[in-house]
């Protein structure tokens, strides 16, 4: 009896009843998992009645951002128009009178119109043509031409007609001057036409004429046409048939080939140097008539001269070039750029010594020229070790003094005019002209 009461007080009893129960009801079956679990709940429920699960106070809904920005644009702010006063003051009853009824007229629209802050016109909202000047074209047109490039086309152009085993005749040299140049102004133009939408995704030609909108598609191409024809008809009947077709394939070259291969192949920076060689080249035939060795080997020193330029400034461009869509070295094959301009600034050594040999030169020319061309060799050899920043500006800003510093030494150790006519190197019908300079 003592048992079961104490059984009773602790809360066993009616578990081991309910137990007995649920084995007479299950009288085929086995107790399973699940009755030792709700048997399991019944025991921790009654021997610890303290144990209950607490509910915790809801939190205050707090208001979105979104909500209260609603609100906020709800409450409209209102700007009143203010009427002017007028500071003269009419005489007369009539005038006086008029006026006050325009006031009550002003005042009432003012106090029925009202103005939300931050509104726009769609005037303003809209693209707005850009107007163009006729004291801004020149600048304009002058960087559609790319000038500064225009200028040291003309330039290499100069030296090739100055370096030419010919004497020296002034109109030939300026109608192959101004030919050339706006030869380059016409390719120049074509190429800022077809690069647009590219040059709006770079950085260093994002505010170039076409890309701003401050000159029409229409006008770059009229411009490019009235340079590039004129140029090319300079060159052919001015000059002669070999240095228009000269132009004339350079611009193909430039804006055909070169142009479409910057999105396409590596190949581009090739043929690139190839429409850089061919200026000099041009000044040579334009003074001689002939493409003979010694424009070959001016235009090799400027093929060659350009690898270590362009290598070394694309370097310091390449996250603008990725951006552009622009198949360049520096981007695709870094190591293949840093190698290119270290053998091609060793390249001009070579192309120095060749000169004497060729009889362009006397053979002060590999020696005095030695020193820069080592120096800029020094510098490709560090661009291609280091592959910095630094670097590559370094050999970039040697390759803007190395060239006309180059031509100069190779146009003072030229071979004079007279030691050619003694050996009779010289081409056929300068024999005249240069019995005519040694006649007083």
């Amino acid at each position: 009896g003592l048992f079961v009461w104490h059984l009773r007080n602790t809360g066993l009893l009616p578990i081991s009843c309910r137990f007995v129960h649920l084995y007479h009801v299950a009288d085929n079956g086995l107790i399973t998992f699940q009755y030792c679990n709700f048997l399991k709940r019944m025991y921790v429920t009654q021997c610890n009645k303290d144990l209950s699960q607490r509910a915790k106070p809801k939190s205050e809904s707090i208001v979105s951002p979104f909500h209260e920005l609603q609100q906020l644009d709800q409450e409209k702010k209102v700007v009143r128009k203010i009427s002017p006063v007028s500071l003269v003051h009419q005489s007369g009853s009539e005038t006086s009178s008029r006026n006050e009824l325009r006031e009550m007229k002003s005042a009432g629209k003012t106090e029925d119109s009202v103005i939300p802050v931050g509104a726009e016109s769609k005037e303003d909202r809209q693209w707005k043509e850009m107007k163009l000047r006729l004291d801004d074209l020149p600048g304009i047109l002058a960087r559609l031409s790319k000038i500064k490039l225009t200028a040291l086309v003309v330039s290499t152009t100069s030296a090739g007609f100055a370096m030419a085993p010919v004497p020296f005749e002034l109109t030939c040299f300026l109608l192959a001057s101004l030919g050339t140049g706006l030869a380059s102004c016409a390719a120049n133009s074509i190429n800022q036409f077809f690069e647009v939408p590219f040059d709006s995704n770079m950085n260093r030609t994002k505010n170039r004429p076409l890309v701003r909108g401050q000159i029409s598609p229409l006008l770059a191409v009229c411009f490019a046409a009235s340079c590039g024809i004129p140029g090319i008809a300079l060159l052919t009947l001015g000059v002669n048939p070999l240095t228009g077709a000269l132009g004339a394939f350079n611009i193909f070259l430039y804006t055909c080939c070169y142009t479409p291969l910057k999105r396409m192949s590596i190949t581009n920076t090739w043929v690139g140097a190839v429409v850089g060689a061919i200026p000099p080249m041009m000044g040579w035939t334009a003074a001689t008539g002939s493409l003979d060795a010694g424009a070959l080997l001016l235009g090799g020193i400027l093929y060659s001269w350009q690898f270590p330029h362009f290598n070394a400034l694309s370097w310091g461009l390449r996250e603008d070039y990725s951006r552009g869509g622009y198949c360049m070295m520096s981007v695709t094959h870094p190591g293949l750029c840093r190698r290119v301009a270290l053998r091609h600034c060793l390249a001009l050594v070579g192309l120095s010594t060749v000169a004497p040999v060729l009889d362009i030169t006397t053979w002060t020319f590999p020696i005095i020229s030695l020193p820069i061309n080592l120096y800029i060799s020094y510098l490709g050899f560090r661009f291609y070790r280091d592959a910095n920043r630094s670097s590559s500006r370094k050999l970039f800003f040697c390759s803007l003094w190395h060239l006309p510093m180059l031509l100069l030494v190779m146009f003072t150790c030229k071979k004079s005019v007279l030691e050619k006519e003694d050996k009779g190197d010289l081409p056929e019908g300068s024999h005249e002209t240069a019995m005519e300079i040694r006649l007083p």
